[in-house]
Order: structure tokens, then C-alpha cells, then sequence
């Protein structure tokens, strides 16, 4: 069975196609820059990236173009679009309506699209994404995996806001959480390489990137998530401020007469560790930065650690304990100093780390803690086109 995966933002269409004979990748991409007239493709093949330019102005000539590239000239690895067995979408944001993926249908995606309010630049994306696709291949069996599925099992407790119940019945508001197809996957995959079971293990998934988010598994199932309504709530990230008082939002509206888009702006676009030291939002950068002496760079990577290891100690308290931390995302897969920065000083709950393990380890499974650490500490790269893969698998048959 070979399932194509399409990942579709605003302006981008992220791709890649699963032979699931072996669960392998054939090859994947991307196209970037969509409306604009310098978009382009890349095309990754054999371990190498090609890049082709062509003006995409919107997302069906986008997937139109990956089809091309799929099965036409020096790249193409299917003799013709009948070889796809389905297509599966990531979606993003599900609200209370999707706890599970399932088959695109005319009824599930108007469902889908009652959910735009919650998330106007994803959502729609993803849209387009799907009709480009029935446009092109109007028989193909479609799947959709929502990033705020795996969240669905929250205790009501948890996902609330003290706000008016009302706006909770009328208008959704209430915490639902996000990077969910990650979370459950490496939750899964750490089970399988500790040879442990799920519903007897008790884990908080670190998935630390740009954007960054942790969860709380308990016995297999999501108990709590640091994002909220939107993926602006819980860690500080790139460009994101993470938690902050409500009071000072409105107060900075004031001060710089900022409406609602302003305020957007600065909390999701100028903040985090980009806002803090002045600089990158990369966590390489602000390294750099400390080495060549910027206090900035030291202040915005001590709050990044240090507001990870306070929700790694909340949800230890959420669960009644831990038996496993797990590291994934970009940074947390590729960098030591962010895994030692939000471990130290958890010694008191049975963490403790082999510091020349933790230091060698990128990108790979790995078990970080040493050999008497009463807590497992890991590193387990995510896949999430790889769950999506194999949803749609079991979904289409």
C-alpha cells in the first residue's frame, strides 16, 4: 500500500509518500511561498534535495504540482497516480467534535469547518489541501488526523477555564491542546523501545521546537496539555510568549494602543526567545549568543529550561508521579543543553541524568538517564507523517 501524506499551511504544502509494506519513506517535500512568484519545490530523493522553481497560485495547482513531480521526469517514483492507495491529511485543529481520525467525508468536513474560528490560518489550509486533492483524484479515499485528537481525553477539570460557563457552551472557549499527532506517537514509540506497557506507565512527552508543548500520558491516555484554546499557551517558544497574565495583556493594549491583531501579534510574533534576547528565535542561535557574552541570549535560554522543568514537576504532580520523560522536536531531540537545563534539580523526584549520555545524544533513541535514576529520561525523535501514515492505513484498510 503506498499512502501520500500532505501537510497543507497558509502558504506551504508539506509532503511525503509511505510504502507500508516496511512503513518506508519513498520520498517527500515540499513546496514553499504559494501566491507568491518565486514559490519552489523541494524534492527529496536517495538522500539528496532538489529544488525546482514555478509560480503556484494557489493550492491545486500546489498538489497538482507534487503529482507531477510524483510520477513525471528525473524525480518521479510512481509510473502513475492509480499506485496511491489513499491520501492522509494532518488538520489541525478538531475542537470537540474529532477525538480520533477518520475518513474525509462531505459530512465530516463540514464539521471540519465549523472548527475555522478556532484556528483561521490552519484550518483552512487544510481545506484546501483536501479539495485539491478531489478535484485531482476524486475516488481516492482521504483520511484527516487532528492535532488536537489525542487531547480529547482530558478530564473536564483539566481543559476548563474559570471564565462564565456560558462561553464555554456558546462559544467553545476551553483548552484543547496541540502538536497531539507527536505526542502520541512518541508516547507509543518510547513504550515499545523501554519494553514497557501503556496503560501501566505513566510518561510526560517534552516535544520541543519553534513551537513547543508538553503532555501528560497516563496509562496511554492524554490527562493534560501546557497549549490551550490556541498554541500560544504553556512553554515559551520561538516567537511565542507562552504563559503570561492576562492583566498585562490588556494593560500593554493600552499602553501602545494595540487592538486585537496588535496584541496577536507581539504575544505570537516578537515574543518568546526571539522577544527576551533581542535576537534569533533558534535555540542554536541563543547558544552562540551566550558564548559570545550576550546576558540576553543567558536570561531568554534560563526561562526556556526553566519553565519546561516547572510543567515537567506540574504534571509529575498531575499523574501522582512519573516513570518516564521523554524529549522530541527539534531541540529537544538535537539539543543536550536544553534536556540538562529543564532536568537539573529534579533529583528530588528520582531524576538523574548520565550527563555523557545527554551530551552525545541527537536525534536518536536514546535513554539519557542513568542506570539508578528511579525516573527513565529519553530521546525519541518524532514521526509524525509516520502516524498519520499509518491512521490512514487503518482506517482505509
Amino acid at each position: 500500500m503506498k499512502i501520500l501524506v500532505l501537510n497543507c499551511g497558509s502558504s506551504s504544502i508539506k509532503y511525503a509518500l509511505y510504502d507500508m509494506t516496511d512503513q518506508s519513506v519513498i520520498t517527500s517535500g515540499g513546496i514553499e511561498k504559494i501566491g507568491l512568484p518565486d514559490s519552489f519545490i523541494t524534492v527529496k530523493l536517495n538522500g539528496e534535495k532538489h529544488k525546482m522553481e514555478r509560480p503556484i497560485a494557489e493550492h491545486t495547482a500546489g498538489v497538482q504540482w507534487i503529482f507531477e513531480v510524483l510520477t513525471q521526469g528525473e524525480y518521479a517514483v510512481l509510473k502513475s497516480l492509480e499506485e496511491l492507495d489513499a491520501v492522509g491529511h494532518r488538520m489541525v485543529h478538531g475542537g470537540e467534535k474529532f477525538n480520533k481520525s477518520v475518513r474525509l467525508t462531505p459530512e465530516v468536513m463540514e464539521a471540519f469547518a465549523a472548527c475555522n474560528d478556532l484556528a483561521p490560518l490552519h484550518n483552512p489550509a487544510n481545506i484546501k489541501g483536501v479539495n485539491a486533492v478531489s478535484a485531482l483524484l476524486p475516488t481516492i479515499p482521504q483520511v484527516g488526523v487532528f492535532d488536537t485528537a489525542f487531547h480529547q481525553t482530558m478530564p473536564d477539570y483539566a481543559y476548563m477555564y474559570a471564565l462564565p460557563y456560558e462561553l464555554y457552551k456558546e462559544h467553545g472557549v476551553r483548552r484543547y491542546g496541540f502538536h497531539g499527532t507527536s505526542h502520541r506517537y512518541v508516547s507509543q514509540r518510547v513504550c515499545e523501545f523501554l519494553g514497557v506497557k501503556p496503560e501501566e506507565t505513566k510518561i510526560i512527552t517534552c516535544h520541543i521546537g519553534n513551537g513547543a508543548s508538553i503532555a501528560a500520558v497516563k496509562n496511554g491516555k492524554c490527562v493534560d496539555t501546557s497549549m490551550g484554546l490556541t498554541p500560544l499557551e504553556g512553554l515559551i517558544m520561538g516567537t511565542r510568549s507562552g504563559d503570561i497574565d492576562a492583566g498585562a495583556v490588556t494593560f500593554l493594549m493600552d499602553k501602545l494602543n494595540l487592538d486585537t491583531k496588535g496584541i496577536a501579534n507581539l504575544l505570537n510574533k516578537q515574543s518568546g526567545l526571539a522577544g527576551v534576547s533581542g535576537g534569533s528565535s533558534d535555540f542554536r542561535d541563543i547558544l552562540k549568543g551566550i558564548e559570545e557574552g550576550n546576558d540576553r541570549a543567558r536570561l531568554a535560554k534560563e526561562m526556556y529550561t526553566y519553565r519546561i522543568k516547572k510543567y515537567i514537576g506540574q504534571y509529575a504532580a498531575a499523574m501522582g508521579g512519573v516513570d518516564v520523560i521523554l524529549f522530541t522536536g527539534g531541540a529537544g531531540e538535537n539539543q543536550w543543553e536544553v534536556r540538562e537545563g529543564a532536568t537539573n534539580g529534579l533529583e528530588f523526584m528520582g531524576v538523574k541524568m548520565d550527563v555523557q549520555k545527554n551530551r552525545s545524544c541527537r536525534a536518536t533513541e536514546a535513554i539519557l538517564s542513568a542506570e539508578d535514576s528511579k525516573v527513565t529520561v529519553c530521546c525519541i525523535p518524532t514521526d509524525e507523517e509516520l502516524m498519520i501514515a499509518l491512521d490512514t492505513m487503518s482506517l482505509v484498510g
